[in-house]
């Protein structure tokens, strides 16, 4: 991962546009090409950014005093972010090696396994492939095929908040990258979703299911969480 910290302006050019004007901010360069901006607030959500894949131009700008610009690009769609840095403060790289991802609490993999076991729970002719299912940032609690044999990627939460649909999100990214599983579609299950987290979920056409903790524990094929 590489760390910047820098004086620059952001703008955002695609479908839509966005600007940020000339402040000093925190940018983010992970190793799976996606570069993102911060601010000295918000806990996870940064300013603006760029998923993958895409690719970095870091070139010199002397213009309205600045020292460079970088232009993001997404190699699909071709929108841009560009950064135009004025000054730079910290420039630094770290290899942080494979992430194991988040530990479960003993609910969260309970639920897991509850689910695994009785996976028609979700309908009708559900199938399980895997528990913990590997993908390049870690596992995915589970991959399941529907009765039309499309593939389904659950994740688990006791509470489900953005964070999680955000990690879901990046997961369904990798998997339908792999042929063989694509389409790939998601759904978030939770004890508890917040509103914010089933308004994200909704928007990126993953499904949302409500888990009874109890009722799972003793379970029957008939029963539905829907």
């Amino acid at each position: 991962m590489r760390l910047v910290i820098a004086r620059c302006s952001v703008d955002y050019a695609g479908k839509l546009t966005a600007h940020l004007p000339m402040a000093l901010r925190l940018i983010l360069i992970k190793a799976d090409g996606s570069v993102s901006i911060h601010a000295d607030d918000r806990a996870f959500k940064p300013l603006n950014w760029m998923n993958p894949p895409c690719s970095l131009r870091e070139e010199p700008y002397e213009e309205n005093g600045a020292i460079a610009r970088w232009t993001v690009t997404h190699t699909k769609s071709g929108e841009r972010l560009i950064l135009t840095i004025e000054e730079i403060q910290h420039d630094s790289s770290h290899e942080l090696g494979l992430d194991p991802g988040l530990q479960k609490d003993g609910v969260e993999a309970h639920l897991q396994e509850l689910l695994a076991e009785h996976i028609t729970t979700l309908g009708d002719g559900w199938t399980l492939i895997r528990r913990e299912y590997p993908t390049a940032i870690g596992p995915v609690d589970i991959l399941c095929r529907d009765a039309g044999s499309a593939t389904v990627a659950v994740e688990i939460k006791r509470r489900g908040e953005i964070d999680g649909v955000e990690q879901l999100t990046r997961y369904l990214e990798l998997l339908n990258r792999d042929p063989h599983l694509a389409p790939v579609r998601g759904i978030f299950a939770a004890q508890e979703i917040k509103p914010q987290a089933r308004v994200l979920a909704t928007d990126r056409g993953i499904d949302c299911v409500t888990l009874d903790y109890d009722a799972l524990r003793g379970i029957e094929h008939e029963g539905t969480l829907f």
